[in-house]
């Protein structure tokens, strides 16, 4: 939960409208924050110490829909969000994204999810990120003081915005595909049973296409078929870039 009343509630208001919107282009994220008058956040006349404290927060809150579990429409608009806050913090020096180096992985294959899909805007703002250093690469997800016993509040999902478990594969298992072949067959027999003709069941029998459990199981397969393809991306996404990023990402690393 937020530190600050009414921060995660306001964020998550303007990410589920932009979920509703149905989309994950740059121009109709602005027309929401516009519409809410987001930039308006950190108005107030507080001193800078608490400023810095509230703009930290704020980030923070918001980069946590930027990493799974949550739906890439979510994570699309997490981005944005965290250049809008960014760019309209009043803070002098900016207060930066805190990213842990486990998590950096993981963002390197969304945003090459990002290019592969060509959402070429989402892929600017990731990038116009980058080139502002307006990242801070950090050991651990939150800052770790020495000798302290305060427990570390796990984050609360919430629900609406996490990536749709595969239903696909977790309901149609292969034992599922063979219990259905064996009533299949047995179907078949039974109509052929009853049939003038026993070799082969009457056409008026024929309620089932016959081949409802191959064409499943093909149907199936091309899905997960699919899922494999879709990781596989991931992973090559992932050694394309490491190789020729090392350095750059070395470089990054010490000049934060």
């Amino acid at each position: 939960m937020s530190a600050v009343p009414g921060l995660q509630a306001d964020c998550e208001e303007l990410l589920g409208a932009f979920q509703e919107a149905d989309t994950v282009r740059f121009e109709r994220f602005a027309e929401l924050w516009r519409e809410r008058r987001f930039h308006t956040i950190f108005y107030g006349r507080i001193r800078a110490l608490e400023r810095n404290k509230l703009t930290k927060k704020t980030l923070e809150l918001a980069q946590q829909y930027f990493l799974p579990p949550y739906a890439f429409q979510i994570r699309v608009g997490a981005l944005y969000l965290l250049y809008g806050l960014y760019s309209t913090q009043l803070c002098q020096p900016k207060q930066k994204i805190r990213i842990a180096l486990k998590d950096w992985p993981e963002i390197q294959r969304f945003q090459q999810d990002l290019i592969d899909s060509q959402h070429y805007d989402a892929a600017y703002i990731f990038r116009t990120l980058r080139l502002a250093r307006a990242f801070h690469f950090t050991a651990m997800p939150k800052l770790l003081n020495y000798r302290t016993t305060k427990k570390i509040q796990e984050n609360e999902f919430k629900e609406e915005f996490k990536e749709p478990s595969n239903r696909v594969n977790s309901l149609i298992t292969n034992d599922v595909l063979e219990e259905l072949m064996n009533i299949h067959d047995h179907y078949q027999k039974m109509k052929c049973v009853i049939s003038a003709d026993k070799s082969q069941p009457d056409k008026a029998l024929s309620l089932i296409k016959d081949e409802f459990v191959v064409t499943l199981k093909d149907i199936t397969l091309e899905h997960q078929e699919w899922q494999q393809n879709r990781m596989k991306l991931f992973l090559n996404a992932k050694e394309t870039d490491e190789t020729p990023n090392k350095k750059e990402e070395g470089t990054l690393l010490e000049s934060e």
